[in-house]
């Protein structure tokens, strides 16, 4: 089990009269992710909603604000047992014998065309044995052939505009793996956390998107951009690509300053209590 802490600052100046948002921050509550405590502060009188998504865990927080300053800052501790599984017991499930629940991560969606690249996976990828063998292989192909560079990509640039330009950043690796392994039928879905271990040299903690794909009977973690520590990733949403599941939506004009966001760990060996570190094994947190 891991204990993280979290925190999120999100600052806006509204411009509009009114303005609506909709935030994805809250960690999802799932059988394997437990949130032990949390607390939630906006610095006006503003009215706010906090709903729960029953089939994916996500937590949307709604609020509509007046123009002028506001802040949402977020803190909360999470605790993840994760599920381990071995690689080579990982199998590709027949589209036959998937739940009806999974059939939306086969579909093309906005950002992760797998209906054109379906020629280009088969050429690539249709040697290797289905399995995880298959969807390391895509992942590994991903890191290898796009380059990690900050702002090369906007909220229109799909996972065929990043194969085109070969640059992006975590959600751009992440489109481009879920579109790939869909064109193989395997079914793979869009989840977003914090990149718990990044490299300094990339800047303080940031949001961040890794790939769930559907092996065995279960989700399994899979960060496409290899940038953060698998066993340090909190859900908190899930959808088929990022349309789904942005931090924040905003309906209205706003300038907005860089989120601030800090991420922790407690370790306890006592109380079964571990710091995230690279495995070999393959995590699961929705079982």
């Amino acid at each position: 089990m891991v204990n993280l802490d979290i925190e999120i600052l999100l600052q806006y100046r509204l411009l509009d009269a009114t303005c609506d948002f909709v935030f994805n921050i809250h960690p999802a509550k799932t059988n394997a992710q437990c949130v032990v405590e949390e607390s939630l502060r906006i610095n006006d009188r503003v009215r706010s909603d906090l709903k729960t998504d029953l089939v994916a865990g996500n937590r949307w927080l709604r609020l509509r604000a007046e123009a002028g300053p506001l802040s949402v800052q977020y803190n909360g501790t999470v605790t993840i047992d994760h599920l381990m599984t071995a690689p080579e017991q990982l199998l590709q499930v027949p589209v036959n014998e998937l739940p009806s629940d999974v059939f939306v991560y086969l579909y093309p969606s906005r950002y992760c065309q797998s209906d054109r690249l379906q020629k280009f996976a088969l050429e690539e990828f249709a040697a290797i044995p289905a399995g995880y063998a298959r969807v390391n292989a895509i992942a590994e192909w991903v890191r290898n052939r796009i380059t990690f560079r900050p702002q090369t990509s906007n909220a229109t640039t799909s996972a065929v505009d990043t194969l085109i330009e070969r640059v992006g950043v975590c959600r751009d690796f992440t489109h481009v793996m879920i579109a790939l392994c869909r064109a193989l039928s395997i079914p793979a879905r869009f989840t977003t956390g914090i990149d718990y271990g990044a490299a300094a040299s990339l800047g303080p903690p940031d949001f961040h998107a890794y790939v769930e794909v559907f092996l065995s009977g279960r989700w399994y973690i899979v960060d496409a951009s290899g940038l953060a520590t698998p066993m340090g990733l909190v859900r908190m949403g899930t959808g088929r690509d990022a349309a789904d599941v942005a931090f924040a939506t905003i309906f209205g004009a706003v300038e907005s300053s860089i989120p601030q966001i800090k991420i922790s760990a407690a370790s306890d060996p006592a109380k079964n209590i571990l710091a995230p570190a690279h495995t070999s094994n393959i995590l699961s947190t929705d079982f």
